[in-house]
């Protein structure tokens, strides 16, 4: 019964958005709250804006995206700042049509979708409330009552400008229904609808020879031309085109590209002028944000197009690339998992890093500069240190390519090949092999691969794999070591009270007989070889560690293991390395003895409860790590 309390709730809700009074009612509205008469294009960035907005390391990212779109931060601060912000200030920017751009799967849709579903949302709250006239079928905005001679008068009292004409079927019942009397109009407020086409539309063109332009502009309804004598009484027009029923919010506008001119030119008028043409009426105002979205291959061939080019002024293009950073890319995987029918599947740890890392392979482009190979590239566009490089030459990078991330493999094609997968094999668990096994198989499947682009998505595959193999040696390494943070935190404490010794050039005393000794460089050395510490960079690192301790105890924080990222990571290869034998020993014996079972039950037991496998991943892994020891 709690689904029908719910439904209840929200029937309640919805009867106390209702609000209807005069248009004289409404300017007290108006006076208490201006922003109720924001344009649309207000609205929208408004809506993106009050759901959250944070800054970081100067480039911003929007909340009302999060949960959908994922690594496309740089996209969507241009969308955002570029077009909303400037649409919603009254730019000339305002005057184009939005244009999305990129490859399949890339998030185009999502975005638009996202607009949709959140304009309908933030039409609920007191921030975007819509007021319209009462009995409209465009839902016009009231504001469009007030004579053109007036409203500079009303804009020095209220401050807020009015644009548009007050439409013909609207003209006409202010004259034959309220007698002129501009404040005896009813006004009610609107909450914008897809389903019940209220301030959102979607047009999708149909074949070219049996297109209408009354699909966007509306139609004569002959049933009434005999009761009101002609085709140009309003009365007798269905304003029902996606046009009129987008009014005052937003249109999508499906495949724009493949349209035929005519409505193209439509909508120029709209964007460029706010009005458009619809029967025998004179210009009929609309305000309303009209977005489309196209892939690369379509805009190219309009724009190659000499009949497009006075087009071309007149639509914004955004570029939506595919997200270039592989823990995004894993974000975008499991939404798209939750979404499907494969979501009860066992998917083991890595498993969909390890598909990301391919993914995201395929869609940069090989750079210039020294010392950049893909790998590191990835490593470095996902946050990730790389000895050598700073944030500066992440940024360099981004820079090198303006196309970067417009081509290469799509998510869809990656949760096709996981399903695949389960499907074929019927697995209660997968894992990064199975995943890469599928991806490889359906590489001879996919129509838009070439055999030049095969070749280098396997070796991107190998890349992976490798990756992959370093992954899963120290997750069962790590599994492997009894009290792991405590090993590591007694490794890291000597390793520190030698350095301590070595730089303050000072003795170290043994705990146990007293006598005094020299700080142990054969330890400090074989710990920092592990992150690749040259003998001439040694003195330099362990001078840093102590600045690093320093400033912690200056705060009054303590350092711990994890308090310097590459000193854990060397503290942990230390451990790996001495375990290695142990680990090799163990997994690959056939038949082991009992104090080796005991270790690999141990092992399991550590990987399910600590690491996220079930029983079926966690004994898949110790079984492919043991093969890998022994190679």
């Amino acid at each position: 019964m709690d689904i029908l309390n719910k439904i209840q709730r929200h029937r309640e809700e919805e009867e106390g958005l209702k609000w209807e009074g005069t248009f004289a009612d409404y300017l007290e509205i108006l006076r208490e709250r201006p922003e109720v008469a924001q344009t649309a294009h207000a609205r929208i960035y408004n809506m993106i804006k009050d759901a959250g907005v944070e800054e970081k390391d100067g480039k911003k990212r929007y909340r009302f995206f999060e949960d959908q779109i994922f690594g496309l931060e740089d996209a969507l601060e241009r969308l955002v700042e570029e077009y909303f912000h400037s649409a919603a200030r009254r730019l000339d920017v305002k005057k184009r049509i939005l244009l999305l751009m990129g490859p399949v799967s890339g998030g185009k849709s999502t975005i638009v979708t996202m607009l949709k579903r959140g304009l309908e949302k933030y039409s609920r709250t007191d921030q975007g409330a819509v007021y319209a006239i009462k009995g409209c079928p465009m839902h016009e905005d009231p504001l469009h009552l007030i004579p053109q001679h007036l409203r500079h008068d009303f804009y020095q009292e209220y401050g807020v400008r009015v644009e548009g004409n007050l439409s013909p079927l609207n003209m006409m019942r202010l004259e034959q229904e309220y007698g002129g009397r501009i404040e005896d109009v009813l006004v009610e407020r609107i909450v914008l609808s897809e389903d019940r086409r209220v301030g959102v539309g979607t047009f999708s063109p149909s074949d070219p020879k049996s297109q209408d332009i009354a699909d966007l502009t509306g139609s004569i309804d002959f049933s009434t031309i005999a009761e009101y004598g002609s085709e140009s009484d309003p009365r007798a027009y269905r304003f029902d085109g996606e046009l009129n029923k987008a009014n005052r919010g937003l249109m999508e506008f499906q495949e724009m590209l493949k349209c035929d001119e005519k409505f193209l030119w439509h909508l120029l008028s709209l964007t460029q002028e706010g009005n458009f043409k619809a029967g025998r009426f004179a210009l009929i105002s609309a305000d309303e944000m009209i977005v489309a979205h196209t892939n690369e291959a379509e805009y190219k061939s309009f724009i190659a197009n000499k009949k497009n080019e006075a087009l071309h002024s007149r639509i914004i293009v955004m570029p939506i690339p595919y997200n270039l950073k592989v823990s995004e890319e894993e974000r975008i995987y499991e939404k798209m998992i939750k979404e499907s029918d494969i979501g009860d599947v066992h998917i083991a740890p890595h498993a969909l890093k390890i598909a990301a890392i391919f993914t995201v392979l395929t869609r940069l482009k090989e750079s210039k500069k020294n010392g950049v190979d893909a790998l590191k590239k990835l490593k470095l566009y996902d946050g990730q240190s790389v000895e050598g490089f700073n944030a500066q030459d992440v940024e360099e990078l981004k820079k090198e390519f303006s196309d970067e991330g417009m081509e290469g493999i799509d998510p869809r094609y990656v949760i096709n090949r996981i399903s695949s997968a389960i499907i074929r094999k019927d697995l209660s668990a997968i894992n990064a092999l199975d995943v890469l096994r599928s991806i490889k198989d359906g590489l001879g499947q996919h129509a838009s691969i070439s055999e030049d682009d095969k070749e280098r998505y396997l070796n991107f595959i190998s890349t992976a794999r490798k990756e992959y193999d370093e992954i899963a040696k120290k997750e069962v390494q790590k599994a492997f070591v009894y009290s792991y943070e405590e090993s590591a935190k007694t490794l890291m404490d000597n390793y520190l009270d030698n350095v301590e010794a070595y730089c303050n050039k000072n003795k170290l005393r043994d705990p146990l007989t007293g006598e005094e000794m020299n700080p142990d460089e054969k330890l400090m050395r074989s710990i920092e070889e592990q992150i690749g510490i040259s003998e001439n960079a040694k003195k330099a690192f362990r001078e840093e560690i102590l600045i690093r301790i320093s400033a912690y105890a200056r705060k009054g924080k303590k350092f711990d293991y994890n308090s310097h990222e590459r000193l854990r990571e060397a503290i942990q290869k230390k451990l790996f390395a001495d375990l290695k034998d142990v680990v090799k020993i163990t997994t690959s014996t056939k038949i082991p003895d009992e104090n080796q079972l005991k270790k690999i039950n141990n092992v399991i037991e550590r990987l399910i409860n600590e690491h996220g496998y079930n029983s079926v991943s966690a004994n898949d892994l110790l079984r492919y790590v043991g093969s890998l020891l022994n190679r």
